[in-house]
């Protein structure tokens, strides 16, 4: 592959070259890895910057709605927008079960507008491994708005945190019922909450909600990050195009503010080491699997474990002692 040829068409926003490069850095080849590394190194002095905006919401609460109608709002004004999409995954095969332009037809033929449906490959919370990656392509090839839609509420959202600058939570008009389901930790992460729905036989029930969630948010420890009256609760309506210019102007005065205090600059560095830090643990995981010499020994181990012969902590001290070549 031709890495600097690659580099240049996604600089100069070739759709094909990006679609190429962000199936590279899914690769986990070894050498497709190294090749992902080298591609990344050589955009990254362009410097570009998208504003990265999290989403996800409870099943059925209407996100691919959400996301194609918001979108084709950000695009009417002008605004290039990516969408990365991961998709729950079959354990055994792999398959995506969803196929994302196919729920978001009319943004997929705008041409300021970009969906890539990612399957989870199983990874912890949903999130694709390599999602952070196609971020970075996607700023590269001068996105202004990048959204990443979690599968679900769960452990997706600690991941998807660490990747963008901004995290809406989605959620339909419910009763106190579905307020005590919610965790706290979720709510804590939530930089908007959005009540879709709003519209209708369901606009008094979702502004009871916004209500319900506004009370919960005041009692939640104020952040430093965030400006007087964040984060807050919201009512919209994506099928109705109601309350969306409304949210990306509470998302713009919220990013606006985080940068002018300097957060949105520390923000990005924390991400950076955080994610520097999961690819040594990633890498050193992959030393348990892919030498032969060291799966051996975990096999070994393992069995002695299993058959009550040793203790499993003393046997993964011996194994990290192993590791470190003791």
């Amino acid at each position: 592959m031709d890495l600097p040829t690659l580099a240049t068409q996604i600089l100069a926003q070739d759709r094909r070259a990006l679609a190429r490069a962000i199936t590279l850095v899914e690769s986990s080849r070894p050498d497709h890895r190294l090749a992902a590394a080298e591609l990344l190194a050589r955009l990254a002095p362009a410097g570009r910057q998208a504003l990265r905006i999290g989403l996800s919401g409870t099943p059925g609460v209407g996100k691919s709605t959400f996301i194609e109608a918001f979108g084709l709002m950000l695009t009417a004004q002008g605004l290039r927008v990516a969408v990365l999409a991961v998709d729950p995954s079959s354990v055994r095969s792999g398959g995506s079960i969803l196929g994302d332009k196919t729920r978001m037809e009319r943004l997929s033929r705008d041409p300021l507008a970009y969906i890539r449906p990612s399957p989870s490959q199983t990874h912890l919370g949903g999130v694709a491994r390599r999602t952070r990656e196609a971020i970075a392509l996607c700023e590269a090839a001068a996105f202004d708005v990048v959204l990443i839609e979690t599968v679900g509420v769960g452990q997706s959202e600690t991941l998807v945190a660490e990747m963008s600058d901004l995290f809406i939570l989605l959620l339909a008009p419910a009763g106190g019922d579905e307020l005590q389901g919610v965790k706290r930790g979720i709510m804590e992460m939530a930089d908007l909450i959005l009540i879709n729905k709003a519209d209708g036989d369901l606009k008094p029930a979702a502004l009871r909600t916004v209500a319900d969630y506004s009370g919960a948010l005041r009692l939640l420890r104020k952040r430093p990050q965030d400006p007087a009256g964040f984060p807050k609760a919201v009512p919209v309506s994506a099928l109705a195009n109601e309350g969306l210019a409304a949210a990306w102007k509470d998302m713009q005065h919220l990013a606006a503010w985080r940068r002018e205090t300097s957060h949105f600059t520390r923000r990005r560095a924390e991400q950076a080491r955080h994610w520097f830090e999961a690819e040594v643990r990633e890498g050193l995981l992959a030393r348990l699997t892919q030498d032969p010499v060291t799966r051996a020994r975990m096999s070994m181990l393992g069995d002695r474990v299993a058959e009550g012969q040793t203790a499993p902590a003393k046997a993964a001290a011996e194994m990290l002692a192993s590791l470190n070549g003791n």
